[in-house]
Order: C-alpha cells, then sequence, then structure tokens
C-alpha cells in the first residue's frame, strides 16, 4: 500500500521513489498562494514537483477568484504519477497539468507564468550519503549542490512574466549568495529562514524588458 500523510489538510500519497514530504515545505506553499492571489493574470509553474503537495496546497489557499491554473513538472516519472494522483484525490485535477521530464524540454519556448515555484535538489553530491533514505534523484544537487537551482533561475529567467514572482527552495542562505540571481536577470525580494532550509523570493527588476 503508498503511504498517505496529511500535509496541512491534503491526502499526499507518495513512496520511495520520491522524496517523503516535508510538514516545513508548506511554507513555501502559504508563500506562494500569497504571490498567487496578488500576480497578474496567467497560470503557475512549479518545478521539480515531487509527489505534487507543495504546489498542490498553494493551489488550495489561494481564494477561488485567484486561483490559477497549474503546470507541475518534474523529470521523474514517479514523481508525476504520484502529482497526478494527488491531484485528483484533492479533487484539483481540473486545475492542474502534470508535464514528465527535463524542465528546459516540457516548458514551451513562449510560455509566460504568474507564479513560479522550485523545489530543486540542494544537497551537495559529496553529502548526499548523509541521507540514505531518501532518492537520490530527490536530493543531489551536484558538485555544490546547486546544479539544479541553475537550471531553475534560467527558466524563471526565460519564462516568469514581467510582474510575477516566483520562490525558490534552497538549503542555506549561503547557497542564496552563491548562486547569485542577479546574473541571470533577477531581483531577490526577501529571503526566509525556516526550521530547514531557507526560501528565497524573485521577480524582475522593473527595469527589465517586457516578454
Amino acid at each position: 500500500m503508498t503511504p498517505t500523510m496529511d500535509f496541512c489538510g491534503l491526502a499526499i500519497a507518495y513512496d520511495s521513489r520520491v522524496l517523503e514530504p516535508r510538514w516545513w515545505t508548506a511554507d513555501q506553499s502559504r508563500w506562494a498562494a500569497d504571490l498567487m492571489a496578488a500576480a497578474p493574470a496567467g497560470p503557475v509553474l512549479e518545478l521539480c514537483c515531487g509527489a505534487g503537495h507543495i504546489g498542490l496546497l498553494a493551489t488550495t489557499l489561494t481564494p477561488a477568484d485567484s486561483r490559477r491554473q497549474l503546470v507541475a513538472v518534474d523529470i521523474n516519472p514517479a514523481a508525476v504519477e504520484l502529482t497526478a494522483r494527488n491531484a485528483a484525490a484533492g479533487r484539483l485535477d481540473d486545475w492542474v497539468e502534470v508535464r514528465g521530464g527535463d524542465m528546459t524540454e516540457v516548458v514551451g519556448s513562449d510560455e509566460v507564468f504568474a507564479v513560479i515555484i522550485a523545489d530543486p535538489p540542494w544537497v551537495p553530491a559529496h553529502q548526499t550519503g548523509r541521507f540514505p533514505e531518501d532518492p537520490l534523484l530527490a536530493i543531489d544537487g551536484g558538485t555544490d549542490g546547486l546544479a539544479v537551482a541553475r537550471r531553475c533561475l534560467g527558466l524563471i529567467r526565460d519564462h516568469l512574466a514581467l510582474d510575477g514572482a516566483a520562490v525558490l527552495q534552497l538549503g542555506t542562505a549561503d547557497q542564496c549568495a552563491e548562486l547569485d540571481p542577479s546574473s541571470y536577470g533577477l531581483q531577490v525580494t526577501e529571503v526566509r529562514t525556516g526550521e530547514s532550509g531557507v526560501l528565497v523570493g524573485l521577480r524582475r527588476p522593473p527595469a527589465a524588458d517586457a516578454r
């Protein structure tokens, strides 16, 4: 039987092929919901969605008159399967499209999103052995832990609406500084430190060219 957990009122199924949802990631959902309520018209993109809990919770927390279509993306076929299952269980499948594959290939070149949520793996490769119960694909962020985060920043740069906003999850504030979102033409609006990891708010600088 597939384990199921209560994630702030949502029944989220997961298994050993994906990272077990952590309760503290609901902070990213809450922030994303706030952004969705104030963002311009347009859909929401979730990168590295895993079991789908972060984007699905953000969708349910958004007032009905501000709710957006959610495009959830993951390279792991198990994540795609479970996110679709969890969306259906939460009666959110009409609001959610799940895409499987490399993020740079499954997001169309002309697509623009009002809000982007990104939860990439951020554990440096040499430290992944500290987490033997977690699937490697879900936690291995490459040599410095930022390989996938950099790809997420590239997607945010290319697909975020002019007046849109993004929220990125990382391991530490030092990783945010090392990542240097400004080199991608993005502005850090706020960094929130939680019990585990940090959340980074991002937007386009006012001088950025409109898409």
